[in-house]
């Protein structure tokens, strides 16, 4: 039994209908309440006296995707209620399974907000054929579903929702496959990616008086050491030190200082050397716009813009208990973006970290500076064989591609692949946008080697290409976050607020991932004739 947030997660084989529970929730096709139920519908409609199937017709349920029924099974079923859920044809569930069971996670999502104090049982659907494989993505997915539907963030209210949330949650699954090896797997990966999830949305939530920079500094530091990382912190002097130019320039006008964090998993013995994964997390905490001044309405949402950082540190939680036998390493510079006294001004030029100085047109567009040094010091640090970006950088992305759909950018090649095929699998909405060359025109200055800023059209691709001027020609992918981190309402396992996006697909980014060999040290050669005789006598060092 695992307990994530209050909630315990057991794995049963039984029959739900056999199962007690505040709540049954039953994902339905749209070929189960025809002129003949299926037979686990059939079952429970005896239960219920037929009512289950004559209510169902004559709320027009027909299990189509989306669709929802709760029904109250006045005891006669061993569940209190009974939440049917629509998954639309059968035909398609061997596509979603590969899209990691996304209609899953939002089906048990919507079950965890209905359901009420008590145990919510959710069974999974009734598939022939069901291998220990697929049972294992069913399961993660209905265990990530429910939990992340269960989350509130009640922190500023007087008093917390009254709706209840489920104190217990069991996974009934079908075909002998609960005490599979794979399912067990699922369930405990499921259960770590939730817990983690829900800890970025914390951070995002908060307001940004309590969400500083160093404040988010000390919440990873608690953070990567409870989960046995390596970590490091440093300070303004430190930044300069490194010659982060930008980074300095943007944290100027805020009274909060600045921080550059690390946070890192290195495998034991040879592994060490293999080139590591590298992720970096925009961690702006607060952002008013700078001089350039950000409208009020525009400013309302801006403690999200750290978002980012939140979902890369989320990420390393998960990390150090999947122990890659690679290491991994993830960096945010923090910071404000305000319009102090000492802000930095449109028409400053900022030497970056590397020496490549930047015009600045627009103080708005400052999560790129804070970015691009942070980017080439990694870069340089590591010699990274992926270096991934996950950032709320821009509105033109949310305008391309909306709320719910992540713009990924980077060159051919193997980083940006596998960025996309892990959001597929996380269930997470990314699609690839392009670097049109004619787009980096936008950067050129007539004063340094290039501007932060130019026109508005492609401005998300200018932004990526920009990125990429800093990133020392490692093998990179950016991530642009800024519509699927923060969700206006509640939609399936999403409440209002943050979204804790991307931590998912890094996670499955990093298990997906083959390292490269071990670097080989070496080993001098010694000038002919200077060989030694060991004490042995043999010709040569020790044996």
């Amino acid at each position: 039994m695992a307990r994530t947030g209050g909630i315990a997660v057991t794995v049963s084989g039984a029959d739900p209908s056999t199962l007690a529970a505040a709540l049954l929730a039953l994902p339905v096709f749209d070929d189960e309440l025809g002129a003949r139920p299926s037979p686990r519908l059939a079952a429970l409609d005896r239960q219920l006296g037929g009512h289950l199937v004559e209510a169902a017709r004559a709320e027009k349920f027909s299990g189509k995707a989306g669709e929802q029924l709760l029904l109250t099974t006045v005891g006669r079923a061993r569940a209190a209620r009974l939440l049917l859920l629509g998954l639309g044809p059968r035909a398609r569930a061997d596509a979603w399974l590969a899209g990691g069971a996304e209609p899953l996670r939002v089906a048990f999502g919507k079950a965890a907000r209905l359901a009420r104090a008590g145990r919510l049982v959710a069974a999974l659907p009734d598939l022939p054929h069901l291998d220990p494989a697929a049972a294992a993505a069913q399961a993660r997915a209905a265990v990530e579903g429910a939990l992340l539907g269960a989350y509130r963030f009640d922190r500023y209210r007087k008093e917390a929702a009254r709706a209840g949330r489920p104190s217990a949650l069991v996974v009934a699954v079908p075909g002998g496959a609960a005490t599979s090896r794979e399912v067990k797997a699922a369930v405990a990966l499921a259960r770590d990616l939730a817990a983690a999830v829900a800890w970025a949305r914390d951070l995002v939530n908060l307001g940004p008086a309590e969400c500083t920079p160093a404040a988010l500094a000390q919440a990873a530091v608690r953070a990567g050491r409870a989960a046995g990382l390596q970590v490091k912190v440093r300070g303004p002097r430190e930044i300069a030190a490194l010659g982060m130019g930008m980074f300095q320039g943007v944290s100027r006008g805020s009274e909060e200082p600045a921080r550059l964090v690390t946070l890192s998993w290195v495998p034991p013995g040879a592994a060490a050397r293999r080139r590591p994964v590298v992720l970096v997390g925009k961690a702006i905490t607060f952002d008013s716009g700078g001089l350039s001044l950000k409208p009020s309405d525009s400013m309302i949402t801006m403690h999200t813009d750290m978002a980012g950082a939140a979902a890369v540190v989320a990420a390393m939680r998960v990390v150090a208990t999947l122990r890659p036998p690679f290491p991994v390493h993830a960096v945010f510079g923090a910071c404000e973006n305000m319009p102090g006294g000492r802000a930095y001004k449109p028409s400053d030029v900022v030497t970056a970290h590397g020496g490549q100085t930047v015009e600045i047109t627009n103080t708005d567009a400052e999560g790129r500076l804070v970015l691009g040094d942070v980017l080439s010091w990694a870069a340089q640090t590591w010699k990274p064989a992926a270096l991934v970006d996950l950032a709320t950088l821009t509105g033109a992305c949310m305008v391309a591609l909306g709320h719910t759909t992540a713009g990924v950018f980077g060159p051919d090649g193997p980083v940006v692949e596998a960025v996309l095929a892990a959001a597929r699998r996380a269930g997470e909405d990314a699609w690839r946008l392009p670097l049109t060359e004619s787009c980096a025109e936008n950067l050129k200055s007539e004063r340094a080697d290039l501007k932060n800023s130019g026109d508005r059209m492609g401005s998300a691709i200018a932004a990526a290409h920009f990125l990429k001027r800093f990133t020392r020609d490692a093998p990179w992918a950016h991530v642009d976050i800024a519509g699927p981190s923060h969700a206006g309402r509640e939609k399936g396992y999403l409440s209002s607020g943050g979204t804790g996006y991307g931590v998912r697909t890094l996670v499955e980014l990093v298990r997906a991932w083959r390292a490269e060999p071990p670097a080989r040290t070496a080993r001098r050669r010694r000038p002919a004739g200077d060989a030694r005789r060991d004490r042995g006598g043999r010709r040569g060092g020790r044996r």
